[in-house]
Order: C-alpha cells, then sequence, then structure tokens
C-alpha cells in the first residue's frame, strides 16, 4: 500500500500549476522509467524468450557508439510510452541520427520530448547506475514540425529530469519551479516524493571529472584541477575529494543529492571531437535541474541554458554544480 505520509507523482503533478497534458506526458515518462527499471534491475538473468538484455550489439548508434542491447531496447520503450499518449508532436533521440516527427500530431497542446534512454550504458555489465534523461518543449506552433523546429535553446524548456536506476530507483524533475526528487516504491509501482526542493550547495569539496585526460584539457581546468588537488596547503586552502563514476545521470544525482560540481570540458584528445556531451538531450535538462536547484550550468564561457543549437546533436562542454566553483572557473575561462 502506497505510504500515505509522502505525496505520489501523479499527486505532485495534480497540484503543480501545469497544463494537464504535460502532466499526462510525465506520467508516461515515468511510466517507461519504471519498465526500464525492471529490466536493469534483472541483469543477466534470461527473460521469458530466454535472452537478456546486457552486452553490446554489433551496431552503433548516430554518435559512433557501440549499442548496448539495452540502449535499443529502452529507447524502443521512450518511443512507444510517449508516442502512445497522442501528446508528442516531435521526438530527439541520442539513438536516432534524425527527429521523429509524429505525424497528424500537431496543435498548441502538443510536445517535443528530446531524451537519452540509456545514459552511462557502458556500465551496465559492471552493475554500476546508469539512467535515462529527458527535455521537454512545447511545439513552437500549431504547424506540422520541420527539422528547424527542434533547434530551441534550453531556456525554452518546460520540463526536464532523469531517471537513476540504482540501489533504488529514483525520477528526478524540475516543471521550471525547483527540482524534485521522487523513489520508486517497487511494490505498488508508485513514485513518491522523497526529495523535494532539492538544493546544491553554493560550495563544494567534491569534483568529478576524467583525470586519464588531464593532458589533454585546456588551461582553465588544468588551473582548477592543480588547486583542488593542492588541498588546504594550496590558494583554495581547503581540502577537495574527486569523484567520477563515469555515468552523467549518477554523478548528477551525487551533486543534487550532496553538492559538487561535474566537468566534462573541451579537450583536445580527438579534435574531430572536442566536447562529449550532447546539448539537448543531455547538458540543457541536467542544466535546467541544477539551476532550478540553487546550482549553474556552463560551458566554461557562456551559459549552457542560453546556447541556441546550430544540429540536434550538437556537443557542448559541460561544467555544472556548485555556483561558487562555476563562477570559479568561468573567471578563469574569461
Amino acid at each position: 500500500m502506497t505510504n500515505k505520509t509522502q505525496l505520489t507523482l501523479d499527486g505532485f503533478l495534480a497540484k503543480a500549476a501545469i497544463d494537464s497534458s504535460l502532466a499526462q506526458l510525465i506520467a508516461a515518462i515515468a511510466n517507461a522509467s519504471i519498465a526500464i527499471a525492471a529490466l536493469t534491475e534483472n541483469g543477466a538473468l534470461d527473460n521469458t524468450d530466454g535472452s537478456n538484455v546486457y552486452g553490446k550489439l554489433d551496431s552503433q548508434n548516430v554518435q559512433g557508439e557501440t549499442q548496448a542491447k539495452l540502449d535499443v531496447v529502452s529507447n524502443t520503450i521512450f518511443i512507444e510510452k510517449l508516442t502512445a499518449t497522442g501528446l508528442v508532436a516531435g521526438l530527439l533521440s541520442e539513438e536516432n541520427a534524425l527527429p521523429i516527427t509524429v505525424k497528424g500530431n500537431h496543435g498548441k497542446d502538443k510536445y517535443i520530448v528530446a531524451f537519452d534512454p540509456l545514459d552511462g550504458s557502458s556500465n551496465i555489465d559492471v552493475n554500476v547506475s546508469v539512467g535515462s534523461i529527458f527535455s521537454v518543449f512545447k511545439t513552437p506552433h500549431q504547424n506540422a514540425l520541420v527539422d528547424a523546429d527542434y533547434l530551441m535553446a534550453g531556456s525554452q524548456q518546460i520540463a526536464a529530469g532523469y531517471a537513476a536506476y540504482g540501489p533504488c530507483t529514483m525520477l528526478i524533475i524540475s516543471l521550471g519551479k525547483g527540482t524534485h526528487g521522487f523513489t520508486l516504491n517497487r511494490s505498488s509501482k508508485h513514485f513518491l516524493l522523497t526529495h523535494a526542493n532539492m538544493q546544491v550547495p553554493q560550495d563544494a569539496t567534491e569534483y568529478a571529472i576524467n583525470t586519464s585526460n588531464q593532458r589533454f584539457w585546456q588551461p582553465p581546468v588544468q588551473r582548477y584541477v592543480t588547486e583542488c588537488e593542492a588541498g588546504a596547503a594550496g590558494r583554495r586552502k581547503k581540502n577537495f575529494n574527486m569523484r567520477w563514476i563515469g555515468s552523467m545521470v549518477a554523478d548528477i544525482h551525487r551533486i543534487l543529492i550532496r553538492g559538487g560540481i561535474y566537468l566534462y570540458p573541451k579537450d583536445s584528445k580527438n579534435l574531430s571531437m572536442p566536447e562529449r556531451l550532447r546539448l539537448m538531450y543531455e547538458a540543457n535538462p541536467m542544466a535546467m535541474l541544477v539551476e532550478q536547484a540553487g546550482g549553474l550550468a556552463s560551458t566554461g564561457k557562456m551559459r549552457i541554458l542560453d546556447i541556441k543549437p546550430e544540429q540536434v546533436h550538437l556537443r557542448v562542454p559541460v561544467i555544472i554544480g556548485a555556483k561558487n566553483e562555476v563562477e570559479l572557473l568561468e573567471r578563469y575561462h574569461l
């Protein structure tokens, strides 16, 4: 039985000052997350058809990344659940080269949803937390969408969030008025509000970055990390811990729970791809969540939510988390 002292996601959405259609869409995303969570919980156990969803495929996605089985299955779940609502005019997925424009679905009450169906999928086989990230926009007009309609700045998002599949399954959302966390009750299949009005402390003593790329970083990031490593004996006069999981959902979730800063900066490791994270379905939604919780999100030179994308799979540098740490890195860049 649902704990009556905790608000369900449905109850939260009913109380929120949003269109009922948006509430229905968020509920569909939650249902997709529950379905994916059930698959991740089974691990390498066989499904009813004698197969399991762990392991890699021979195929690559549009990003040139080798697909995990669960990448493809999760993508299908999101597309089917969202399309079934009749509320989406367009879908943009990490796993699809082109946006999916849903024929016949256009009008003032329709939405565009950009999503990464399974972030951190390289961690699946080693049982590290993975997740799904999503971003919601209102359609810009009442006509059928064209490709340019998907290229909206993150400041135009009306909702964003992620599901984290870990020891428990959590759904973190923002509807533009704070960032709120819900935990899945596996017995009732309800998400319950457990982390209302999440806040990111302005200062931090934890930073997350892939230090194996240190030799490729630009000078401002080199300077920042060197000062963190110097600890109390250095210019910062305090000790820092470095944390890096390699799953953006897991790393950002830690920041929303206990603070810190996350960096995936521009580097020279691969000159054809100096930035790694995708704006539309990774950086934008995470930026909205963190800024609604009192943090900041920047490329080092500009606010992420102000970027007007030139293409749907645009990659950007990401520096996100504690306000004072992000501002310090911006000063180092400028």
